[in-house]
């Protein structure tokens, strides 16, 4: 059953489903609809959450083993599988599909998928789990739905913001959702009347001298890999929630490996920004790398990209700054040896 994000409230007060299945590209949405179900359900008995990440080689028993062992500390379980390229294997589908033919009870499946491919929603696991249960697809949101979307954030945390501080606020964060959302808690904390000017973003935007994953992006994007390590070593500095950086980026190369791929078909550098709605302040970045790296480096970014997540968890010896330097290196076009 398909359920939009904003209904998913309305759904738990209907029932508690077996499954949840959250997919999409726009971090920050994937992560509040995964707040949302884990929260309504540890409301509802749910206190204990197994956590999996399903990568090359993974031993799928082990899911099964979980979702059929009793608790030894809570009634029911949450057993959240993550799943960072979104496809199972053979061995993940068939043990998809016996949990879907047999769902233990007291234990809800919650499995986070990237956007996911028409192919893959046709897939029998899928569609098994879709009529078990419920499934969230995230889309991000369009350039002409972002006002009215920026609007209410303010209004959730109990601002009113005018409509020049909105369009300034966009203009700052360049359809990055996640950065409207911190500068906006930002202004909470600072705001004496709950009342937003455009002279307050546009001063909090001049004052706001931290690194960013964004810079990271537009340096790495914009083929410039002295700035690239620069801003890698300053968010290292600030202790920088590296997981965020490696999903922001993880989104931010499968959206340039689409478009080199229409390019790499024939089409025109700026036809594929427009057709991609790519923020007109950054078309020129994104065009540089599109002209400079083919499909098939950019996919050799997202394997080394892979590799941090790999360092991130222990599967492989070194640190990941030091690899997420590397990659990045590679992306704006300057690998190193």
């Amino acid at each position: 059953m398909k359920v939009y994000p904003n209904k998913l409230k309305a759904q738990f007060q209907q029932s508690v489903k077996p499954v949840y299945v959250v997919s999409g590209d726009e971090p920050l949405l994937v992560q509040e609809s995964c707040d949302l179900i884990r929260e309504s359900l540890k409301q509802r008995g749910f206190t204990e959450r197994e956590l999996f990440h399903i990568d090359t080689g993974f031993d799928w028993s082990r899911v099964l083993f979980s979702a059929n062992s009793m608790s030894l500390f809570a009634e029911k379980k949450i057993l959240e599988l993550r799943i960072p390229n979104g496809k199972p294997g053979d061995k993940g589908a068939r043990a998809l599909q016996t949990f879907a033919q047999t769902p233990p009870e007291g234990t809800t499946l919650l499995l986070v998928l990237p956007k996911m491919d028409p192919a893959s929603q046709r897939s029998k696991w899928f569609t098994a789990l879709d009529e078990l249960g419920v499934s969230v697809q995230i889309w991000p949101v369009d350039v002409n739905q972002l006002p009215r979307w920026i609007s209410e954030r303010f209004r959730s945390v109990g601002l009113q913001a005018s409509r020049d501080a909105v369009t300034a606020l966009i203009d700052r964060i360049e359809g990055n959702l996640l950065a409207a959302v911190q500068e906006i808690e930002r202004l909470r904390l600072i705001s004496n009347d709950n009342r937003i000017d455009v002279d307050q973003v546009l001063e909090g935007v001049s004052n706001n001298a931290r690194y960013d994953v964004f810079g990271l992006i537009d340096a790495a994007v914009g083929q410039d890999p002295n700035r690239s390590v620069k801003v890698i070593r300053g968010l290292r500095a600030e202790n920088a929630e590296i997981l965020m950086v490696v999903a922001l980026l993880a989104k931010e190369l499968r959206g340039l490996i689409a478009m080199a791929q229409m390019v790499a078909e024939g089409q025109q550098v700026n036809a594929v920004l427009k057709s991609k709605r790519v923020w007109p302040k950054r078309q020129a970045i994104v065009g540089r790398c599109l002209q400079r790296q083919k499909v098939s480096q950019l996919e050799a970014c997202l394997q080394q990209l892979s590799f941090v997540d790999c360092k991130l968890k222990g599967l492989k010896p070194g640190d990941p700054w030091d690899e997420l330097e590397s990659f990045a290196l590679r992306l704006a076009g300057k690998p190193v040896d």
